[in-house]
Formats: C-alpha cells, structure tokens, sequence
C-alpha cells in the first residue's frame, strides 16, 4: 500500500499505536489478567482471553496473536515454568505472558512495559527490513518508543472495563489487504 515507507511514517505507524490502539485493549487487558493469574480465577482468565481474541479485527490479527501466545507456552518447559492445563484452544500472547509473569513474581507495570516492548521491537525489526530502514533509524525508534511505553502502560491501568477496546480502520484495512497475499515474511 506505500504507507509507510521512511522513518517518520515507521515512527508515526509504531508509535501511534502504542499510544492509542495497545493500552484500549491490549494493555488494559493484560492488566486484567495478570490478576485473575494472581487471583487463580481462572474463569476471568479465560474471558479476558477470549474477548482480547474476539477484538482482534482481522484473522490475521486473531492468527498472530495465538501463534505467539501458544509459541510462548511451548517455551515455558525450558524455561521451568509449567503452564496450568486448562482446556482453551487458544492462548493470546497478553494471557501467556502475563502467567510468565506472575510465576516469575514481576511487577505488573513493569510486565506491561516489558510487554509494550516486545512488541514494539518486533516492529521496528520489520520496518528495518521491510520498508526499509537502517540499523541507525531503527535505533532511534526504539530511543523515541521508551517514554511512549512507559506513558502507555500508566494509561492502561486507568481503563474501566467497559472502556476497553479499539477503533483502528488503518490497522484493519491493512491487516485485511496483508492478509490475502500469498507469501508470509514473519509467520511465527
């Protein structure tokens, strides 16, 4: 599509939809389930996962977030955690790491600063690939991501339930044109 095709459309792309699209929904509810993780209320676990799921505007949003999700699980055996069996088809990536999280007894604001940028590294790696950019441009996103996600992890502990969610057309035309093309360059 040409959307983003420098350093400031990466930046803007990236960094916009940390302070608006990830502390809506996936932030606020990474923040739900950590304590329900904390709680052991399974049950809340299991909504707030499949309701983030049920958010995702396109399947190839739904697809990325299980894909890293159930990938995040399979680690966990190496990494000596042991992730309960619960009967869900599908894990979002927030539930996954937010039960890391806690086995590892982290700071819920810090996990979702954590979180924010993981995201957002992955990000820059495939804008620095794809649009492309230099190793140097990408540096200079992650420096200018720091204060954002720091900002974005506050902003989502303020949310109320029902104020969770998104309107993102941009993420979800592109998404919808992505989706069809025939060769995936990031699959997990």
């Amino acid at each position: 599509v040409g959307w983003i095709k420098d350093e400031a459309s990466a930046s803007d792309w990236i960094l916009g939809q940390i302070k608006s699209s990830l502390p809506a929904l996936d932030v606020a509810i990474f923040y739900r389930i950590y304590d329900a993780w904390q709680d052991n209320d399974i049950q809340a676990v299991i909504d707030w996962n499949d309701m983030l799921l049920a958010m995702r505007e396109s399947a190839e949003l739904r697809n990325e977030d299980t894909g890293l999700g159930n990938a995040l699980i399979r680690v966990f055996p190496n990494l000596d955690i042991t992730f309960p069996e619960i009967q869900i088809e599908n894990w979002s990536y927030a539930a996954a790491f937010a039960w890391a999280c806690t086995q590892c007894r982290l700071d819920k604001t810090e996990s979702a600063r954590g979180m924010l940028w993981s995201w957002c590294e992955n990000q820059v790696a495939a804008a620095i690939k794809l649009v492309p950019l230099g190793q140097s441009s990408g540096q200079r996103l992650l420096s200018l991501a720091i204060p954002v996600i720091a900002q974005a992890a506050e902003q989502a502990l303020h949310f109320a339930d029902d104020e969770i969610g998104l309107l993102t057309p941009g993420l979800a035309i592109a998404s919808a044109l992505h989706e069809t093309q025939y060769t995936r360059l990031f699959r997990s």
